[in-house]
């Protein structure tokens, strides 16, 4: 056994508690990992604060994005031992028909901590082994990143980056990221690694103005302008630099209703839309666009974890840049942190260090 502390949710709204914790010895197929980092995602305060229902019942620990040091194996895992990982936010079984058939994002097995399993906000989390993603550390000091800081990728990039394989972006695609915080910020750069030309679209200014550094060509603030006069917009840049009017990739990350109309009413021939964020609001759609479109809308559900080595290749390769969309805090924060997350005062993505 190993003593450490979690903070559980005991219901929606009150306070997180700290709970000094026993963690047991891992089970079969199971390793403990010390955390080093769990990132605060969106999709824990809408468990904490909208009461968005989670699988395993409270009390729970939420968090999803986590890093840390694996310090605990069970037989068979031998080889894991004090390997520094990032745990898939959605960790498949490997072993069911739909993993096989490479569908593992969808697998009715899967594990998400703070969902199905205890979370990230603790000192250790006990998780299955397969599907972790390895960190060679000498090579993250190297690109300048600590171990707490890549904790992220587990969401907050490894999402986009699926997003962006399902779209097939290629080069000279015009993709267009609607909301441009948090998961956002990572579709932009990950789209302009992939040799797309990106267009921002969001309603806060100064997350335009700081993407236009890392790969938006084109900033639009849906404040100053209508859903059509941005499509004109978008058609006139992609006219000027001679790219495709049809076949846009457009991805909604800001999970609100108004930025899923946006992205419905950016349609082009052959379009893709990909859903990335999400929202308990509901829109109104007239789906036969699609038909008359010929386009086509896709879930985005996590990330299988095959693609988080290539994602932390982008990072590693400095083609995704984290350092100016993340910050670390003390664990000990995690009510004012959460409290701030949910007032949208914080403008990084925090990470809570145990």
């Amino acid at each position: 056994m190993i003593a450490g502390y979690r903070w559980l949710m005991q219901e929606t709204g009150t306070l997180l508690e700290k709970e000094r914790f026993e963690f047991a010895a891992p089970e079969p197929g199971e390793v403990t990992v010390e955390v080093a980092g769990c990132g605060v995602c969106h999709t824990d305060l809408g468990y904490f604060y909208d009461g968005v229902k989670t699988n395993h019942p409270l009390p729970l620990v939420l968090g999803h994005e986590i890093s840390g040091k694996i310090v605990q194996v069970s037989d068979g895992n031998t080889a894991l031992l004090a390997k520094s990982v990032i745990i898939p936010a959605v960790i498949p079984c490997g072993g069911c028909d739909l993993c096989h058939r490479g569908l593992s994002n969808i697998c009715r097995k899967q594990k998400m901590p703070g969902n199905d399993i205890q979370g990230g906000f603790a000192s250790h989390i006990t998780v299955p082994a397969n599907g972790l993603c390895v960190v060679d550390e000498n090579r993250l000091w190297q690109a300048g990143y600590e171990l707490a800081e890549v904790s992220v990728l587990a969401d907050a990039v490894t999402t986009p980056f699926q997003a962006a394989a399902l779209a097939g972006i290629t080069r000279g695609d015009v993709a267009i990221v609607i909301g441009v915080g948090g998961v956002g910020s990572y579709a932009v750069q990950i789209a302009h690694a992939m040799d797309a030309v990106v267009v921002a679209i969001d309603v806060d200014q100064a997350k335009l103005d700081k993407l236009k550094e890392f790969g938006a060509a084109l900033v639009l603030n849906g404040k100053d302008h209508e859903v059509r006069e941005m499509r004109k917009m978008i058609g006139v840049f992609a006219s000027e630099r001679g790219l495709r009017q049809t076949e846009w990739k457009i991805f909604e990350c800001s999970g609100t209703a108004e930025g899923q109309l946006t992205a419905f009413g950016l349609l082009s021939y052959g379009a893709h839309i990909g859903v990335v964020g999400f929202t308990m609001a509901k829109t109104e759609l007239r789906l036969s666009n699609l038909m008359a479109f010929n386009a086509r809308m896709q879930g985005n559900w996590g990330c299988k974890p095959e693609y988080y080595q290539p994602a932390l290749e982008l990072v590693l390769a400095g083609k995704v840049r984290m350092k100016s969309f993340i910050k670390l805090h003390p664990m000990e924060d995690i009510n004012t942190i959460f409290a701030a997350a949910h007032e949208h005062r914080l403008s990084e993505r925090a990470i809570l260090v145990p």
